[in-house]
């Protein structure tokens, strides 16, 4: 099972958690650049990531942005976001900026540190508006510490909302079959009743100590195992549990969404002058999407009409 997204509760543990498998997307977001495997890595793992909070947000319309960033770094740049479509796959998409030069430095196997230098992890939510509440949106930005994207999160979280995460976020890309990846978000939430005690600010909680180590056993085999259902991930971590609440899986697609009338409608607010000197000698302002590599050419005459 690929491409898809699964999301769990323990009541009884107040435990929420979520499941990502990516597959034949992924293939499709890394296929529109020429990324060595080191950057594809890191990609996916961005890519998973980004699934895995996006799903969990209420908002039927709502979209999550993940953006790693820093001076210093061999990779100076990286997103990837998830959006709810109300009926549909949710969308994701990402794209890294990268120095070649600087990357051949760090060898096959880079750490974090050495992919980035000291960079931040800015994790944002835009809350479209619905009937049942007005748009919202809120961002949190943490230093990028850790081994990984999926320690960087767990940092994030542990700093910005003080919810205890356990976040685990496997690769695997072999010679015929694509890009593969999986990953797992469990989290302790507080009960949330009045006077009782605040679960979320203590990580040393038994409920949380036992959670976790439970989802400690997973491996990266099991994750990135596209004959095995997210919901067989979930009985295998965790079917002692007294009750495991297993909600629908979701669709993820890959999707971009750069729209020409959206570009014309940008570049339509720049002066005459000034759209003149962006153009090249055929008259065309070619605008390239960082996401998708398209280039969209949008002549001069058709502005000035």
């Amino acid at each position: 099972m690929t491409d898809s997204s699964l999301g769990f509760t323990i009541p009884s543990r107040h435990v929420r958690g979520r499941v990502v498998r990516l597959g034949p997307v992924l293939d499709e977001v890394l296929s529109a650049h020429a990324y060595p495997p080191v950057i594809e890595r890191l990609l996916a793992e961005a890519l998973v990531l980004a699934a895995l909070l996006g799903s969990a947000l209420k908002n039927e319309n709502g979209q999550l942005t993940l953006q790693a960033q820093t001076e210093t770094g061999a990779v100076s740049l990286l997103v990837a976001d998830y959006k709810a479509q109300p009926g549909a796959a949710a969308q994701v998409r990402g794209y890294a900026q990268f120095d070649a030069d600087k990357l051949a430095l760090q060898g096959a196997d880079p750490s974090l540190f050495g992919l980035f230098g000291k960079g931040y992890l800015a994790i944002t939510v835009d809350q479209a508006a619905s009937e049942a509440q007005e748009a919202h949106r809120y961002q949190g930005i943490v230093p990028l510490d850790g081994a990984s994207l999926a320690k960087a999160a767990e940092h994030y979280f542990f700093q910005s909302e003080q919810i205890p995460s356990f976040v685990q976020i496997d690769v695997r890309h072999e010679q015929g079959e694509g890009c593969i990846a999986g990953g797992i978000l469990v989290q302790h939430l507080p009960e949330g009743e009045a006077g009782r005690e605040r679960l979320h600010v203590r990580h040393d909680h038994p409920e949380w100590e036992h959670v976790q180590a439970l989802a400690h056993t997973i491996d990266a085999a099991e994750l990135t195992d596209r004959t095995l259902g997210l919901d067989d991930i979930v009985w295998r971590l965790f079917h002692e549990e007294q009750e495991v609440r297993v909600q629908e899986t979701g669709a993820l697609s890959r999707g971009c969404r750069c729209d020409v009338a959206h570009i014309r409608s940008v570049i339509a607010q720049f002066g005459m002058k000034e759209r003149a000197e962006m153009a090249d000698e055929a008259g065309n302002i070619n605008v390239d999407c960082a996401f998708c590599s398209k280039i969209f050419p949008i002549s001069l005459v058709s502005l000035n009409n």
